[in-house]
């Protein structure tokens, strides 16, 4: 008699704990921030404080508006450096219209979201129809934006302006907490992103064009009407970010937000967003933000230069970007 022999594959071990936590959804992150926020703790009285929270939030509800739209570009694998422009512009075009021009505030408004949406569709019409490279126009149309800032504010600050285009800085209370309406809206934002990306089949192609843009085409996707949305989309969020921004300082301003561009991408960065795209969240991004906003915060708090706050963000830019090459190392 016989006997039949069957080989089996060797059980596969169990990944350990700390796999498994890193594993979860944006726990870098948020373990960022826990350990930074019981840092500064120790280091300051006020730290932890609503109203110190609160002005952490408004520190970063422009340049996390402005993530959000960065998000969406560079999870297609691309990226935008003229955001911060190009809300530059917006800025000076809505109070410039609204002040110089004379037209009522929320056409002003309309026209300058459409202006930002315009270099949205511009910047999505090079890269997608013309198939030139992303980090190329959009450094291109960084150029233009602020070329075109400068000599439509002619250097000037605008000021006197309406209720209407303020109207995001008012608070209202929370315990004892004061939180604008600025604040809410950039919450908001991200909420709405969210829902997008995740709940949605355009979210999805979103997500697909960034993770193999010819398997996406293959499976019926349209690639070129995805990267025309996105950018588009983006452009209008820098509008809102701009409109945030005249809120913010109560001017219209040609020099505010020129740099913003950066510190969108170190929000989206920190935040977990692959550069490389397909992957990430703008949960992440909003995450992300915070990390700067709250290490920024509390540095001043204990009489930090700026500058070191500067040096410790660009550090952990590249420490981020060292971990998502690592993981897409590891995936392969």
């Amino acid at each position: 008699m016989s006997t039949a022999t069957s080989s089996q594959a060797p059980p596969q071990p169990k990944p350990s704990a700390l796999t498994r936590l890193l594993a979860v959804p944006n726990f870098g992150p948020i373990a960022a921030i826990v350990i930074a926020v019981v840092f500064f703790a120790s280091q300051s009285d006020r730290f932890l404080t609503g109203g110190n929270f609160s002005l952490i939030v408004q520190q970063v509800m422009v340049v996390g508006t402005l993530a959000i739209g960065q998000t969406l570009i560079i999870l297609t694998a691309g990226i935008d450096l003229s955001n911060g422009a190009v809300m530059a512009l917006g800025n000076i075009a809505i109070t410039k219209l609204a002040v110089d021009s004379g037209l009522p505030p929320l056409v002003a408004i309309v026209l300058g979201l459409a202006l930002t949406a315009g270099f949205g569709l511009l910047n999505g019409s090079l890269v997608s129809l013309v198939k030139l490279p992303p980090f190329i126009v959009t450094l291109g149309t960084y150029g233009i934006a602020f070329a075109l800032t400068h000599i439509y504010s002619g250097e000037q600050t605008i000021s006197g302006l309406p209720h209407t285009l303020t109207y995001f800085d008012k608070t209202f209370p929370l315990g004892d907490t004061d939180i604008t309406y600025g604040s809410v809206a950039m919450l908001v934002l991200f909420a709405v992103a969210w829902y997008v990306l995740r709940q949605t089949a355009a979210g999805r192609h979103v997500y697909a064009v960034g993770n193999n843009p010819e398997a996406a085409r293959l499976s019926g996707i349209d690639t070129r009407r995805v990267l025309l949305g996105v950018y588009t989309a983006a452009g209008l969020i820098y509008g809102l970010a701009a409109l945030l921004l005249v809120a913010r300082t109560g001017v219209g301003d040609p020099n505010a937000g020129q740099t913003d561009n950066l510190d969108s991408i170190t929000a989206v960065v920190l935040g977990g967003t692959s550069l490389f795209g397909g992957r990430g969240s703008v949960i992440g991004t909003l995450l992300g933000a915070l990390i700067v906003g709250i290490i920024r915060n509390g540095l001043q708090l204990m009489g930090v230069p700026s500058i070191y706050q500067t040096l410790i963000t660009g550090i952990l830019v590249i420490a981020a970007v060292a971990v998502d090459q690592f993981n897409r190392g590891r995936q392969k």
